[in-house]
């Protein structure tokens, strides 16, 4: 049986996380939301990024032998829920992507993947980003495209006898894109083979001939991140910058499941500040002569606030320790739960904060209308809610005859 209360050391993390959230990110992040974030966000975000990879937060997978914390999933999903109450864009792109690209290292069992490990342990902090959709590709073709090789990403890896050879785009939604310092790239390296074995994975550098960012995409929310498209003009790489097996990618992805549970994670913290900002401001508004937390339609809607917080969390935390116990299952079924409830609770939440709120629910002055702009990018970013419920559907009956 599992149990819920944290160990010493988790707790230590959760205080951690949580001190560092409250001094360097939430400030940053409530300025952003009232003045505006820079075009380019990331000079802003830099400095918050190196003290939290000082702490240790980047390198939560990476072991203790090469200078990681050597953490589990489930001390990932504290980490990550502290930060994401501080602000989900923030604690989703820089932080949980980036700590969770070891693990996709690690269980490929390359040689390139070994050398990144050394070099991502050491500093100074690493930014990682990983480039999988494409423009005129749908998202769903890389969870869904089944047998049809006409289906899926199109960007080329050519083999050559001094490596390889990378051209394509990756579309404007790539995350991190001209922040990060290496890419994690899916490519086409058999286009007769569908999905499950035609793409492969690259490690290309940032600075690298011929990878440029191109054009960026502005979010409704989640002002001090990056999404930029990647242009790729005969990328020239070594053999070794090959992740895993050619052919593989889609089995490496299968194997880090805690990538969409950290997501999930920042989108717990997300549920829990709207519930606590409706509850603080319902204890101090008052309305005929009483704080409105004790009118009886306020408190129905922060109960049941409170009710979605501790259902996604209970799901995160399941999902966080079968990736320990039952990978296979966290990967198929319980992540992708976790990550669609997850973000249900934090979009109803922060309706549910705007409602308690009032007026003042949809002012620049108040969380609330900002809570609900981020929580709707998370239907959409790393598949959307119906693309996880199909792909749900066809772990527990199958594919469609």
């Amino acid at each position: 049986m599992i149990g819920f209360t944290p160990t010493e050391e988790q707790q230590q993390l959760i205080d951690t996380a949580r001190g560092f959230a409250e001094r360097h990110i939430r400030p940053l992040a409530q300025t952003a939301r009232r003045e505006g974030a820079p075009e380019d966000p990331w000079p802003l975000v830099r400095p918050v990024f190196e003290e939290g990879a000082s702490l240790g937060f980047t390198r939560l997978f990476v072991p203790q032998d090469l200078g990681g914390m050597g953490g589990t999933c489930l001390d990932a999903a504290l980490l990550l829920e502290e930060l994401g109450a501080a602000d989900v864009g923030i604690a989703s792109d820089y932080f949980a992507l980036t700590a969770c690209m070891p693990l996709m290292a690690m269980r490929a069992g390359s040689a390139s993947g070994e050398a990144f490990l050394m070099r991502f342990a050491e500093p100074p902090a690493t930014v990682m980003a990983g480039a999988q959709s494409e423009p005129d590709v749908a998202g769903s073709e890389l969870m869904m495209a089944g047998s049809d090789p006409a289906f899926g990403p199109r960007l080329s890896a050519r083999e050559t006898p001094e490596g390889w050879v990378l051209s394509g785009r990756k579309s404007a939604f790539i995350t991190n894109a001209g922040a990060a310092d290496a890419y994690f790239i899916i490519a086409r390296t058999d286009p007769a083979q569908p999905v499950f074995s035609g793409l492969s994975i690259f490690l290309v550098p940032a600075g690298t001939p011929g990878l440029q960012v191109g054009k960026k995409t502005k979010l409704i929310g989640w002002p001090l991140t990056t999404h930029a498209e990647l242009v790729l003009d005969d990328v020239k790489l070594p053999a070794d910058a090959l992740i895993g097996q050619r052919g593989g990618a889609a089995m490496t992805f299968a194997m880090v499941p805690e990538m969409p549970v950290g997501l999930a994670a920042c989108f717990v913290g997300l549920a829990r500040a709207a519930f606590e900002h409706a509850r603080d401001y319902a204890a101090t508004r008052k309305s005929t002569g009483r704080p409105i937390a004790q009118h009886a339609n306020v408190a129905m809607k922060l109960a049941e606030m409170a009710i979605n917080v501790e259902t996604a969390r209970l799901h995160v935390w399941q999902a966080a320790a079968a990736c320990e116990s039952d990978p296979m299952r966290a990967a198929m079924l319980l992540a992708p739960m976790a990550k669609a409830t997850a973000v249900d609770m934090a979009i109803r939440n922060a309706e549910l904060a705007v409602q308690v709120l009032g007026g003042y629910g949809v002012t620049q002055e108040y969380d609330a209308g900002h809570f609900l702009k981020d929580a709707w990018i998370g239907w959409s970013c790393d598949f959307t809610r119906d693309v996880l419920h199909l792909g749900i559907a066809q772990a527990l009956f199958g594919p469609p005859g």
